[in-house]
């Protein structure tokens, strides 16, 4: 399990170089505006979809026949891909959490910077932005095995639209019960939300599971 991560950070490693500069351009272009906030949830999402590039790797290589012929089972290939997901996630949180926070001061000093009262706080910025971040990544995982890289690529952006849909089917159940949504009751469920992450991702693990059974190589 531990080669199977490794293998994925080493290869993106490259692509890791051009994303920094990637997210240095955000935070000059757009961290006045949207704030740190906006900036973590950027870097998380695109840090994110990095996992899709080692797919890429993984088809050029003809690697997941060879990795089969090896004592790993299919699961620990799906299971290595998730895992190097969040770290993925984990490191774009981290980088726009200490990019934000500097740029946000360095910037402060030389222009008007908008600050939105109703702003989350940074802990809970970040908090969100992993669970959001890892929930669409996680889509993009069974989609890549069963489609490949390509396919699955263009299928990610539109499968977005389904956690957001979901979301809105529980935000309409919750006003036909008469539950108001305070903004007490709205904190609570972004403090929850990495434990959504871990079930959603539970369910897209043993779907990727499947397909990955099930696919003939």
């Amino acid at each position: 399990m531990k080669g199977l991560i490794l293998k994925d950070l080493y290869n993106i490693i490259h692509n890791a170089k051009s994303m920094f500069f990637i997210l240095l351009f955000f935070a000059i272009a757009f961290l006045p505006s949207s704030g740190v906030q906006g900036y973590i949830l950027t870097c998380t999402i695109l840090c994110t979809m990095m996992i899709i590039t080692t797919f890429s790797f993984d088809d050029v290589s003809n690697w997941t026949p060879y990795a089969l012929i090896m004592p790993l089972s299919r699961e620990n290939l799906v299971a290595g891909k998730f895992i190097a997901l969040f770290i993925f996630s984990a490191a774009g949180t981290l980088f726009g959490v200490l990019a934000g926070s500097i740029g946000i001061r360095i910037a402060s000093a030389f222009m008007s910077v908008s600050e939105s009262a109703a702003a989350l706080p940074l802990g809970l910025s970040a908090i969100v932005s992993l669970a959001v971040s890892t929930i669409f990544g996680g889509i993009s995982i069974p989609l890549v095995f069963r489609f490949g890289p390509e396919k699955g690529r263009l299928l990610v952006l539109v499968s977005f639209s389904i956690p957001s849909i979901i979301c809105y089917l529980i935000y309409r159940l919750l006003i036909a019960l008469g539950i108001a949504l305070t903004d007490n009751l709205i904190t609570i469920f972004l403090y929850c939300s990495p434990l959504l992450a871990l079930a959603w991702n539970f369910a897209m693990y043993r779907i990727s599971c499947y397909i990955l059974a099930r696919k003939e190589f």
